[in-house]
């Protein structure tokens, strides 16, 4: 397998280091402010294991400030022209396009990813996701309903839920976040911004960006802080509307439970054990090689991450021989040096529960046609895990059933379209699947008989801010992206008018 020789980081510019350096503040109201406790907690490199700075820990006061702030600035922001919040919405994504060197250099040090892919996916997805929703600013009309009472005019009114706290995952922060402030701001919605706790720093650049770009005090606010207490404390705090949420499965239904203490609005975009679907008849190489990128792209800390490749038994070892080529081109190292195409795992505790389960296969009998170990040399420091192939395992092996977020991929054969799609829909999960074929009758039937939200044909992880993504089962319920991501930030109002004598 091939890696960089060294992890250390000699390229980090000094817009970087000077951030760093500062002091970091939530934003409430427009006000840069330390936790009311003086609490910190510190944030880390996980590809070298050391200590990057320390954020505030935001607490209950914290937590009240930035709801009474983002109460306060709802109906002004709400009452603003819908044109001048698309400006603003257009003048934020451009302060975040102009700042995307830097930006992804934050991200590639907090997250561990390799910097030249979150320049040229996470950030454009998240500039796209700001430029899409304005657009809808101008375009959020209700309608006219024709009723059969007599002399009496009926009609809607599309309006904001309220206060929103968007609670964001650790693997794609910025973009992530983007998918939610977008278009919750667009609907007129204010937010509270709540970052993962592993990768909180981007979070905070987005705040004060929104501030320059002229975003009125208290419309974005951004609170740092662990799950249990910042986060939990905005889940229950009966002035917070709406919860949007992207993260694991577990903390979904902890969610769930505890929103419904003040029936809040919910959203909830979880985890995904997603089928990669290659056909003998479709281009072999090309299939095996995109599904290298679906499963080893960020270390398969991708809810979407084609984790399940089903592989008709025809081209299977084809197929293994092809995705094990490709994991040996991978260059694991830092995010920073321009030759990694692989970063490590989060943390520490992430890359024991990867091996966990590459371990439990090995004594299972299923065979690891490359990887299960973790990094080696001068990797050792950091949470790097190499690209893994496990061969041989059972519909019923844990490695297949559940989403282990890391570099692991199965690979099982199939031998006809009946066999497939009871074993792909075998899953508690709904997120995602690929399918591969030639044969367009075959891909539109397997596309309508695998229950997931998003399917891709000869394709993999494509993504665009005008097109809904959600799952199905364990994977969640409502959308980002689209028509329906603005949706589920906005209730109907009917009013009725009389106007006979």
């Amino acid at each position: 397998m091939s890696i960089v020789e060294t992890v250390e980081v000699k390229s980090a510019s000094k817009q970087t280091t000077d951030f760093l350096s500062a002091q970091h503040k939530l934003v409430i109201g427009g006000t840069a402010a330390l936790s009311t406790t003086g609490e910190t907690f510190q944030t880390f490199d996980p590809a070298l294991g050391k200590v990057l700075t320390s954020v505030p820990h935001a607490k209950q006061a914290d937590v009240d400030a930035a709801v009474a702030a983002a109460q306060a600035a709802q109906p002004v922001w709400q009452r603003m022209a819908p044109s001048e919040r698309a400006a603003l919405l257009l003048r934020f994504a451009d302060l975040i396009e102009r700042d995307t060197a830097w930006i992804s250099e934050i991200e590639s040090l907090d997250s561990g990813k390799p910097k030249l892919h979150i320049a040229a996916v996470d950030i454009p997805l998240g500039v796209g996701a700001l430029r899409y929703n304005a657009g809808w600013c101008t375009k959020l009309a209700g309608e006219t309903i024709p009723v059969s009472s007599p002399d009496m005019h009926v009609y809607t009114r599309r309006e904001p839920v309220g206060v929103v706290a968007a609670i964001v995952p650790w693997n794609f922060p910025l973009c992530q976040a983007c998918f939610k402030i977008a278009p919750a701001l667009a609907a007129g919605c204010t937010v509270i911004l709540k970052p993962a706790e592993q990768t909180p720093l981007s979070a905070l650049i987005l705040g004060k960006l929104a501030l320059e770009a002229g975003i009125p005090p208290g419309v974005l606010n951004v609170l740092t802080g662990e799950g249990a207490t910042t986060g939990q404390a905005l889940v229950e705090h009966p002035g917070v509307a709406k919860i949007s949420f992207t993260g694991s499965e577990e903390v979904g239904k902890h969610i769930a439970r505890s929103a419904s203490k003040t029936l809040k609005h919910v959203s909830l975009e979880l985890g995904g054990k997603n089928p990669n679907i290659i056909f003998a008849d479709c281009d072999v190489e090309a299939a095996a090689s995109v599904a290298a990128g679906a499963i080893f792209f960020y270390s398969g800390q991708v809810c979407s991450a084609g984790s399940r490749l089903m592989v008709d038994a025809a081209v299977y070892d084809r197929v293994v021989d092809r995705v094990v080529s490709e994991a040996k081109q991978l260059k694991l190292g830092h995010g920073l040096n321009a030759d990694t195409t692989m970063g490590p795992l989060i943390s520490e505790d992430q890359l024991a529960r990867v091996n966990g389960f590459v371990e439990q296969s090995r004594k299972g009998g299923i065979e690891v046609a490359i990887g299960g170990n973790r990094g080696k040399g001068d990797l050792a420091s950091g949470s790097f895990y190499e690209p893994t192939v496990l061969c041989g395992a059972d519909d019923s092996a844990s490695v297949v059933r559940e989403e282990i977020f890391g570099p692991v991929l199965t690979i099982q054969k199939f031998n006809s379209l009946d066999d497939l799609v009871p074993r792909a829909n075998n899953s508690n999960f709904g997120l995602a699947a690929g399918i591969w074929t030639r044969d367009i009758s075959k891909a539109h039937a397997a596309a309508a008989a695998i229950q997931a939200g998003t399917i891709w044909i000869n394709t993999y992880n494509q993504f665009d801010a005008a097109v809904g993504w959600g799952g199905f089962k364990q994977s969640g319920y409502g959308k980002d992206n689209g028509r329906e991501g603005l949706d589920k930030y906005l209730q109907t109002k009917t009013v009725w008018v009389n106007y006979g004598s």
